[in-house]
């Protein structure tokens, strides 16, 4: 089901994270993205692996894993990938589609110009950030 242009502007700016973007930030963000169909079982990322890619999920369902145990469930509007990125270290988790998928990508060029580009997506993104470390260290990070 790939997306048209204008159908996947629209899906982004359901997403809460571009919800302050003008139309043509939204514009400029979705010919950066790549959307891309996942079936239900294959993996987005894997724990310990380098980080290549943010995603923003479309549509579909995903479990995140740590050391095996389940931490957290995706859904639409929600996004992943953005640590690796951000501090060049490995996936702190593996990422499995438990439905049918679509997701939106950046790669990590793509990242760094959305975050360079728009101050309010970047904050949100370390925000986001910072909330999975906090629920990884399982309370607040000094």
């Amino acid at each position: 089901m790939a997306l048209r242009h204008d159908r996947r502007q629209s899906a982004l700016a359901g997403v809460g994270l571009f919800s302050e973007l003008s139309k043509g930030q939204q514009r400029s963000l979705a010919r950066l993205m790549t959307c891309v169909e996942v079936p239900a079982g294959r993996t987005l990322t894997t724990e310990g692996e380098p980080g290549r890619e943010f995603m923003i999920i479309v549509d579909g369902q995903a479990s995140v894993r740590r050391g095996g145990r389940l931490v957290a469930t995706l859904g639409a509007g929600d996004f992943l990938g953005e640590m690796s990125l951000i501090a060049g270290t490995p996936r702190s988790a593996t990422v499995t589609a438990e439905a049918d998928m679509v997701v939106e990508i950046l790669n990590r060029r793509e990242f760094s110009s959305l975050l360079d580009q728009s101050p309010t997506v970047a904050r949100k993104v370390m925000v986001g950030a910072v909330k999975r470390l906090q629920e990884v260290a399982g309370g607040p990070v000094a």
